[in-house]
Parts: structure tokens; C-alpha cells; sequence
């Protein structure tokens, strides 16, 4: 190849490196361990420079006794709400243990609370009769609201959440029964990570991504004691509206928010803001 051909090479490739939308810029993605992967790879894929500190870590709830009791009495449940992947492996994992083909359920309307939950009860060979048009706890309970009178409603979902589904359909008439399936907990080393991430102007993330209420509140537990200054000029991108108004609380802005609440959706907000900073 000539040096001229080479030369026209090498401003291609920097042309369409460039052309990233989100070159040159650093996220931080504060999703556990397991399930950062996703939202990384969609960031790397527009350009950005990923770091990885989750502040929740997945773990099973103190008991089982109550989840393992209502799959044993399934046939006496009408539907089934899945809020969370992580639900779905428990549910899975548990009917493993208990001898119980997962596609037992299958008598069971299930709602989904998202695309990503859904895929993953699809996945496990289990129909998905309900999908809300939002992905969040509200719009549950909206789709549901008709549908459940005189039913028998199995939730199975984190350790610590909103109670919006459960007091909601029971004032629409349904027998709830309310499951933990596993909670979340700070991982012990990610203060030191964040300390030293955030101390260091050259490393500093010029974005922070949150993918739910646990991942801002516990963002901010593991702040606490760090410079406020190293805050400064750094944006917020929140998955959606529930998430949003926790950080809110937590005292922090929100400088950009998933339009849809996906993992999908938070990399396209990000987008629209870098492009918006950058006009």
C-alpha cells in the first residue's frame, strides 16, 4: 500500500473513531457485577471509556421458606408478577431445588415488569401474558388494575421495594401475596474503588450511570466521606422516572434520563446529552 493510500487508511479509521458519538468520554456503570456487561458493552459500542464499580451486590434473602411455600402451592395462584431478572433466576433456581419443572407455572398469567425481564421468563420456557408500555411499577398495576379482581396474585421481588403493586391491587380486589426472592447489599471493596476513581482528575467519569433506586442510594452511602468537590461537573444519567426521583432525594440533579426505561434507552440519553453539552 502506498504512504498516501495509508495515509487515507489511518484518517478513515480516525474519522469513524471520532465519530462515536460518545468518543473521549468516561462512564461510570454502577450495576452489579453480573449485570453490568450489557449497558457497557452498548456504551463501548458508541465510543465511551467504560470503568465498572457496581454499588449493589445480588444476594439471596434471608429466607426461602416464603417463596418456596408458594410454589409449592402454585395451582392456587392465578397470576404471577415478575419485577427483575434477578427474580426470574430465583424463581428458576428455586424451582430447581425443589424438584419443580419451571414449566408447571405455565397455568399462570405472568406480567413482566420489561423487555429484559421478559426475555428472561421466555428464556426459561414460561409465556409472558402482560408487558407495560412503561417499565415501571405503576404502569403494573395500570395494565393489571382490571384484570385482577377476585384473584390470587403471586409478587416475587427484592428483599426491600416499593409497595406500589401490592397496595394497589388490593384495592382493585386481588389477594396478594408479597415473596422475596433475593436483596441487594453494598459491596465491601467499591468505596475504596470509588475513592480512588474520583480522586483522580485523569480517571474521574465524566458520567454516572444509575440503573435503579438501590444503585443511587447506595451510590450515595458509599460517597459519603468522599471530597463533594469530586462531584462537581460530573452528569447524572438515570434509567427512569422511580430512579430519578431517588437520586433527587438523595440530593443529587438528574442530567439526563432513559426516554425508554432500558439499557438501550440510558445509552441513548446519554447520547442526546452529550450532543446537547456539546452544541
Amino acid at each position: 500500500m502506498s504512504s498516501n493510500a495509508k495515509s487515507r487508511s489511518g484518517n478513515q479509521i480516525r474519522l469513524r473513531t471520532t465519530a462515536l458519538p460518545l468518543a473521549g468520554l468516561r462512564v461510570l456503570v454502577t450495576r452489579t457485577r453480573k449485570q453490568a456487561g450489557t449497558l457497557s458493552a452498548l456504551l463501548r459500542q458508541q465510543g465511551a471509556t467504560v470503568r465498572e464499580i457496581p454499588t449493589i451486590e445480588i444476594r439471596p434473602p434471608q429466607s426461602w421458606s416464603k417463596l418456596d411455600e408458594a410454589l409449592r402451592q402454585h395451582e392456587g395462584f392465578d397470576w404471577l408478577i415478575l419485577t427483575s431478572v434477578n427474580g426470574v433466576e430465583a424463581l428458576a433456581a428455586r424451582c430447581r431445588k425443589l424438584r419443580l419443572p419451571v414449566g408447571t407455572l405455565n397455568h399462570l398469567k405472568i406480567a413482566a415488569i420489561g423487555p429484559a425481564t421478559r426475555k428472561a421468563i421466555e428464556e426459561r420456557g414460561l409465556n409472558v401474558d402482560t408487558v407495560p408500555s412503561e417499565y415501571v411499577a405503576e404502569a403494573v398495576v395500570e395494565k393489571l388494575r382490571p384484570k385482577v379482581k377476585g384473584q390470587r396474585v403471586l409478587l416475587v421481588r427484592a428483599a426491600v421495594a416499593r409497595d406500589v403493586i401490592p397496595r394497589q391491587l388490593k384495592k382493585a380486589g386481588a389477594e396478594v401475596t408479597v415473596t422475596e426472592a433475593y436483596r441487594t447489599v453494598v459491596p465491601a471493596s467499591s468505596r475504596r474503588k470509588l475513592q480512588e476513581l474520583f480522586s483522580n482528575p485523569q480517571q474521574r467519569p465524566h458520567v454516572v450511570t444509575f440503573t435503579s433506586s438501590s444503585t443511587a442510594c447506595n451510590f450515595h452511602g458509599l460517597m459519603r466521606g468522599i471530597r463533594k468537590e469530586y462531584m462537581r461537573g460530573v452528569a447524572t444519567a438515570s434509567v427512569g422516572p422511580v430512579t430519578s426521583s431517588t437520586l433527587r432525594q438523595c440530593g443529587y440533579g438528574v442530567d439526563t434520563q432513559a426516554r425508554e426505561y432500558t439499557m438501550a434507552g440510558l445509552v441513548k440519553a446519554i447520547v442526546r446529552w452529550r450532543q446537547r453539552a456539546s452544541s
